[in-house]
């Protein structure tokens, strides 16, 4: 009885969680603009879909964004985890209870302060701005992504690497990198996820007539959610799920030949 009250709670909770990515993706098939009624199925929306410059142009702005941000911010939270591992304790907790005020502070918070610092310097507002702010709230999911696999790593492995010569720079590509890819690669995901997913700080910190997929869905919602938009949602979640499953299936068969081995 236990297990079976356990599997069913199992159920009812990937449930909740898939039923509307499922419904979305049926519905991106739909002949009819309507969410209510179904009138046939058809492709036409993907068709259509490639020919809206507006949800195209967001796209773009989304993917751009995205990317730069997470590229600079999984170097900067990275080699800033290596500079933080490096110091005094006392010096690391002053740093780190400063890094964790933008990972707990409310995201309307953090656009109205980016909004006001950027019109504070008379900055205009647009796809610079929003990258920015990006960044700004990357690097902290970064670096605490970073930092733990640093702090796993044998400290005599610096000494070491030191002791045989090797500079600064030599160590931290050669041996300090090799090391801590996982949690760089896990912040990087991080960062990807949350600049694509964003949607409060782009807004506030977005303008002439920049728009990314969040805010162009939310200016959607007033009249209507374009059926388009539920065709690209599911061609963005089938990409994901393909690259999920490619990286399982690698991941799988590493440990396989590891294990041959």
């Amino acid at each position: 009885m236990k297990k079976f009250l356990r599997n069913a709670y199992l159920y009812v909770l990937l449930l909740f969680l898939y039923a509307p990515i499922i419904v979305l993706m049926v519905y991106s098939f739909n002949a009819s603009k309507s969410r209510g009624v179904w009138e046939g199925f058809t492709f036409d929306w993907y068709a259509k879909l490639f020919a809206n410059t507006q949800i195209l142009s967001a796209l773009y702005n989304t993917l751009a964004v995205a990317l730069i941000a997470t590229i600079i911010s999984t170097i900067v939270g990275t080699l800033s985890a290596i500079g933080i591992h490096f110091y005094s304790k006392r010096r690391q907790s002053i740093l780190l209870n400063v890094n964790y005020v933008p990972v707990v502070n409310p995201d309307i918070v953090t656009g109205v302060s980016m909004m006001l610092l950027f019109a504070t310097f008379h900055i205009r507002q647009g796809f610079i701005t929003m990258l920015i702010a990006h960044i700004t709230f990357c690097i902290p999911y970064v670096l605490l992504s970073v930092l733990p696999k640093l702090r796993q790593m044998d400290k005599h492995t610096f000494e070491a690497a030191m002791d045989l010569g090797a500079r600064p720079a030599y160590m931290i590509r050669h041996v300090i990198l090799p090391e801590i890819k996982p949690g760089i690669v896990t912040g990087m995901l991080f960062a990807f996820t949350l600049s694509i997913d964003d949607f409060v700080i782009s807004f506030f910190t977005t303008g002439g007539g920049v728009n990314n997929l969040s805010i162009l869905v939310y200016s959607m919602a007033r009249r209507g959610i374009s059926p388009e938009m539920n065709a690209l949602s599911t061609i963005m979640i089938l990409t994901v799920s393909a690259l999920l499953i490619i990286i399982n299936l690698r991941g799988t068969k590493k440990t396989k030949v590891q294990g041959g081995n």
